[in-house]
């Protein structure tokens, strides 16, 4: 098979919950532990760092990955999902894994994990975890891709977990409470393992403690010693921190939500034998060190155009806040959601005075954007529906102005399918 024949065999012949949602999860590490002896646990081969939690895992994932890349190591990423190009998914020092690579491991093994019956993820994870010891890796960046006991990354050992923050998000697998998702990410503790966790609430911070008590873990709250004093936007892009530990650092990502991370992020840090001028590169780079797509990114200006990544209520809260500062003449907002997120609580969020285009992603999960604009209707915003994002964006530029900002969001795939057409 060619490369493309491979990844669209990886798509369409195994469960894929990015696909498919419900239908495509597997839940429980049987078939991970099968793939794992398989391959004669590859991941034991290098050192890792765990990092889950509902939102800003991919953000903080990237940054660290660049930040140990800066310290002059040999650095795996794995992260889902992938924004254009599949092999995004699974990277050494920000470079994408080989497409001849993928084609050889589906190959290779194929008659090993189809009796399986295995999910998408769990053979990407497999695959991820071979890559990187095939590679020397001197350490790897995990990126949990859903909850975190059961996930299939969890049959690591790491030096090191993170869990940035919890909220409502796949409720019909991680529960309908705070504290009940906080247990499944909880699950990526492990037995005297330090774990670092970014923010909590009162009902998730008790959750944390107890698990990283029974399992002898220390446990650092980032939010308890604030290392982020302040920070704020600079006109060449990104953002500028004052802090406690590391003086003032350039970050190369912009969303306000970026605050929040860098402050888990730097708890992290000093756990881990990191120099001060690494840090002071990675954060400044991690876009064109790791790769990474689609947070609070511009993509042109005049009308400005800016696209994110945020999916769910935890993260438009931070997006919304940021969209109604910003400075411009009018707001224009192309957004499409999936069919398991809170589109209720997103749409609560939305700033009034603004244009709407409803639309939809390439991906069996997306709400149609008709239904998008009944749900905005009954919630007092008005626009008008279009069947993909691309069509939505052009309808954007028409009715933009020079001084006009094209929000482009609501769903990593929507991101997706603008960034494949405008980058």
């Amino acid at each position: 098979m060619t490369y493309e024949q491979t990844v669209d065999y990886l798509y369409h012949c195994m469960p894929m919950f990015e696909r498919q949602g419900a239908a495509g999860y597997k839940e429980g590490l049987d078939n991970t532990l099968a793939l794992d002896a398989h391959f004669k646990h590859p991941h034991r081969n290098y050192k890792t760092i765990h990092v889950a939690g509902t939102n800003g895992k991919g953000s903080c994932s990237h940054t660290l990955a660049s930040i140990l890349q800066a310290q002059g190591l040999k650095v795996g990423l794995y992260t889902s999902p992938h924004i254009i190009d599949f092999r995004e998914r699974i990277r050494v020092n920000g470079v994408p894994v080989d497409e001849q690579y993928v084609v050889e491991f589906v190959a290779q093994h194929r008659d090993f994990f189809e009796p399986l019956h295995p999910s998408f993820f769990e053979v990407v994870t497999a695959m991820a975890f071979k890559y990187f010891s095939d590679k020397a890796v001197d350490i790897a960046v995990i990126e949990v891709g859903l909850g975190g006991r059961l996930d299939c990354t969890n049959i690591i050992s790491p030096i090191l977990s993170i869990i940035t923050n919890i909220s409502f998000d796949h409720t019909q697998f991680l529960g309908d409470t705070l504290a009940k998702i906080a247990t499944e990410k909880a699950g990526i503790i492990k037995p005297t393992v330090p774990v670092v966790i970014g923010e909590t609430t009162e009902e998730t911070r008790p959750v944390f403690a107890e698990k990283a008590r029974t399992e002898q873990s220390p446990i650092y709250f980032a939010e308890d010693e604030p290392e982020v004093l302040s920070s704020e936007t600079i006109p060449e892009g990104g953002r500028l921190y004052r802090t406690v530990s590391f003086g003032t650092l350039k970050g190369n990502l912009e969303g306000e939500y970026q605050e929040r991370n860098t402050n888990t992020l730097l708890c992290a840090l000093k756990l881990l034998n990191v120099s001060p001028d690494a840090v002071r590169q990675g954060f400044a780079n991690v876009a064109k060190s790791t790769g990474l797509l689609g947070r609070w990114q511009t993509i042109a200006e005049h009308p400005r155009v800016i696209c994110d990544t945020g999916h769910n209520v935890g993260g438009w809260q931070y997006v919304a806040n940021q969209l109604k500062s910003q400075p411009c003449h009018h707001l224009h907002i192309i957004i499409g959601m999936v069919s398991d997120k809170d589109i209720d609580g997103v749409m609560q969020l939305l700033p009034a005075d603004a244009t709407y285009y409803f639309t939809k992603a390439n991906n069996h999960r997306a709400i149609p954007e008709t239904t998008v604009k009944e749900i905005a209707h009954r919630h007092g915003i008005e626009g008008t529906s279009f069947p993909d994002v691309e069509t939505a964006y052009k309808a954007a530029l028409n009715n933009a102005d020079d001084k006009d900002l094209i929000f482009v969001g609501g769903s990593s795939y929507v991101v997706a399918d603008f960034l494949k057409n405008h980058f």
